[in-house]
């Protein structure tokens, strides 16, 4: 597309669209980047950052000075340095006045500048007052002595520093974060100590790689006493790379039986962490716990209180469920990605991070000893001046009183240089008279014994290593402090199951004609004796534990699960299984089963099949449920049995009065299906009754009010193989009302 210029203005220009906006979102996205979001390698500072702290200086805020109110600052930094908003500024500088946010805090705040639960929760900047803290001098001692570049403002009415002359590595200090256009940072906060041991030991083999380095520098510090619980070849790959990921885990006590939590992760809220827990206790979903309490105070600033319910409960599975869903336990992003000393954005490792600090270093450090340099030979060449000055007194005040140009006089008389005779014609009579050759030359060799220190510092590279060495590590000492963050490898927290969390506690489920279910506490509830909604009634009951899973059979032969602990209450009268299930138009449940996963049942129907089947097979989590056992035309499903570890026989009766006693190993094992036949019947009988048999146990037969037990001989009369018809009983006993096992 091609446009021609004409009947333009003068001083005007067309440019396609596109290519205008493309240039704008380019200069806006090189702003936001260089300008606003990412930190320099070179003072680990923003530009707003950078403003505030110099300001600070300039206003002599220094950490020997009082407080001043926050307003002055933010007046001075948006009035004469960073033309935004004053509260975007003020934020910033109360971001970096918290010692729970900052590792090194540049700010001591006096007032309310926020807390860990609410950072943002400062007060405005009228009421509180700051001032900059020692660590900050290390950014600000060097400013004034030639060491950075300087620049105007944004009216061109002052100048800035374009960096501050770092004496640490602030950039893995305090870390920092920022989201520019398409590009993010995200860099944790180290310790002092091991940044410079890092530091000196590059500085001492710049050949020495990553793996090298983190022997010094183990990992991220942050301002909390939490656990980084992230593997060491984990950390070690990240600081090889620049990129991944750190994970921090709260501290914690057992007091008497409670869970006293000591210490959160970083940038991690107390309130919101016991909301958190509190949101699962009232879904009745963490029963284990029964009280929270927040007790932190000045003296313990985080102190969370965690009640378990009784002394059984384990406490570190406990933990570690709200490990894996609280904010007791972190991860944080790590993308080292800095504005490197040519300008322009790039995501480095640890090595390359230091390599770009050290030889911003060195050249603040040579640019500083040639300024004083200069300052020494300047001196050095007036104390010459007045050093003549001194042993010729009475010609130079001759000179002064009669001479017309006396500066020019003296040049050419005593053959003094401009700035000499200039610094002679300044001093007062006062300080003539006083002048003393021996103070003079005192003064003389001190300096000149620093001109040649500067001079071999600036000449011998390791000789300014050597000094760039002792700096770091006297900074060390004066700034640095112990870890907070303690480096402990541990397994990923797994939250705890569903049936896990529950209280193992006996009960009872039962079930009415109409389908309504509840569950009672305990074992020894009347089923019976119940209150029913009118037109319903009893129809079955079983017992079982409250972290067992509940199944239900209905009369088309389909299974169904319940969780046994989230049925409703005994108190009532229970819910309508329609309610929670999906059973097939007009299908009515018929029994109830309530066992382990680990255990197996034996499904029978009353026209003689059955088989075994786990019960793990049997816990359906589709609310229609799914079909288990095919059932005979006219057949019903029996009272499903589970099976005892030490039963080894299996006792059935038919409706006609035949028993078959049979070795439980000849039932098969299915999933699902109709079964095989156990036990053959006559064509108007049913198969009316079922139960297991253990070693040194005999059958009792109820037959109405009487019975008849069936033992010795009798009882391997009765014995036989699966699908047989069994034997017939006794005239007088053939109306069989149950089977029992009972031992001999």
């Amino acid at each position: 597309m091609s446009f021609e210029l004409f009947n333009t203005p003068e001083g005007f220009e067309q440019r396609p669209l596109a290519e205008f906006s493309e240039q704008a979102y380019l200069n806006y996205a090189m702003y936001v980047i260089l300008d606003r979001a990412l930190p320099s390698v070179c003072d680990g500072l923003k530009p707003v950052q950078r403003r505030i702290v110099y300001a600070m200086s300039e206003l002599g805020l220094t950490a020997a000075s009082k407080h001043k109110k926050s307003a002055r600052t933010v007046g001075d930094v948006i009035g004469k340095f960073h033309p935004h908003g004053d509260s975007a500024c003020y934020e910033a500088m109360v971001l970096m006045a918290q010692p729970f946010s900052y590792r090194y805090p540049l700010i001591d705040g006096q007032g309310n500048f926020g807390s860990p639960d609410d950072p943002k929760s400062f007060a405005a900047m009228r009421y509180t007052e700051s001032r900059l803290t020692a660590y900050a001098q290390s950014l600000l001692s060097e400013a004034g002595q030639g060491t950075v570049d300087w620049q105007p403002n944004f009216d061109g009415t002052l100048e800035e520093p374009c960096l501050l002359p770092a004496r640490l590595p602030n950039v893995l200090l305090n870390g920092g974060m920022g989201i520019a256009v398409g590009l993010s940072t995200d860099i944790p906060p180290h310790n002092l100590r091991e940044v410079v041991a890092a530091t000196v030991a590059l500085l001492d083999d710049p050949e020495a790689e990553v793996d090298a380095l983190c022997r010094h520098l183990r990992g991220p510090d942050f301002p909390t006493e939490a656990e980084i619980i992230t593997p060491p070849d984990e950390l070690l790959a990240l600081y090889r790379s620049g990129v991944g990921s750190v994970r921090q885990r709260a501290r914690y006590d057992i007091e008497q039986g409670d869970i006293v939590i000591t210490a959160l992760p970083f940038q991690v809220s107390g309130s919101k962490v016991l909301e958190q827990i509190a949101a699962q206790m009232n879904a009745k979903k963490l029963p284990l716990v029964s009280d929270l309490r927040d007790e932190s105070d000045h003296e313990a600033p985080t102190r969370l209180v965690i009640v378990p319910r009784s002394r059984q409960v384990d406490t570190e599975a406990l933990m570690a469920h709200l490990f894996a869903t609280t904010d007791l336990e972190k991860s944080y992003r790590v993308n080292l990605n800095v504005i490197a000393r040519d300008g322009r954005p790039r995501v480095m490792n640890l090595k390359e991070i230091l390599s770009e600090w050290l030889a911003f270093r060195t050249e603040t450090l040579t640019r500083r000893f040639r300024w004083r340099l200069d300052k020494v030979q300047s001196r050095l060449e007036i104390l010459a001046g007045l050093l003549i000055a001194f042993l010729n007194i009475d010609e130079v005040i001759a000179v002064i009183r009669e001479a017309d140009e006396p500066k020019s006089e003296l040049m050419a008389r005593f053959v003094l240089s401009e700035r000499q005779a200039e610094a002679i014609l300044e001093i007062r009579l006062r300080q003539l008279a006083k002048l003393e050759e021996i103070a003079i030359r005192k003064e003389q060799d001190a300096l000149s014994a620093e001109q040649a220190e500067l001079e071999r510092l600036l000449a011998e590279p390791a000789a300014l290593r050597a000094r760039l060495r002792e700096e770091l590590q006297a900074d060390a000492k004066q700034y640095g402090d112990v870890r907070r963050s303690r480096l402990v490898t541990r397994d990923a927290a797994q939250a705890l199951s569903e049936t896990a969390l529950i209280t193992s506690e006996p009960i009872t489920v039962v079930l009415s004609q109409n389908g309504w279910i509840r569950a009672a506490k305990g074992h020894e509830v009347d089923a019976h004796g119940l209150s029913y909604k009118a037109g319903d009634g009893y129809l079955g009951h079983i017992q079982g534990k409250s972290t067992q899973t509940l199944v239900l059979f209905d009369d088309t032969g389909r299974c169904y699960a319940l969780p046994a602990h989230s049925l409703p209450s005994a108190r009532g009268q229970g819910e309508p299984l329609t309610g929670r299930l999906a059973p097939p138009p007009g299908a009515r449940f018929t029994q109830l089963a309530l066992a382990d996963e680990t255990e197996s049942l034996l499904l029978w129907q009353t026209s003689g099949y059955g088989y075994r089947v786990p019960y793990s097979e049997l816990l359906s989590r589709q609310r229609a449920g799914k079909v288990q056992i095919n059932l005979s035309e006219a057949s019903a499903l029996g009272e499903p049995m589970k099976i005892t570890p030490d039963a080894q026989l299996l006792a059935l009766a038919s409706s006609d009065g035949h028993v078959l006693i049979m070795p439980l190993a000849e039932i098969p094992e299915l999933n699902k299906g109709r079964g095989n036949k156990l036990m053959g019947l006559k064509p108007d009988a049913q198969l009316a009754f079922a139960t297991f048999l253990r070693p040194n146990e005999v059958l009792k037969i109820q037959s109405g009010a009487r019975s008849i037990t069936l033992k010795g001989v009798d009882f391997e009369h009765y014995t036989g193989n699966r699908a047989s018809r069994g034997r017939l009983l006794p005239r007088g006993f053939q109306r069989v009302d149950g089977l029992m096992a009972i031992e001999s």
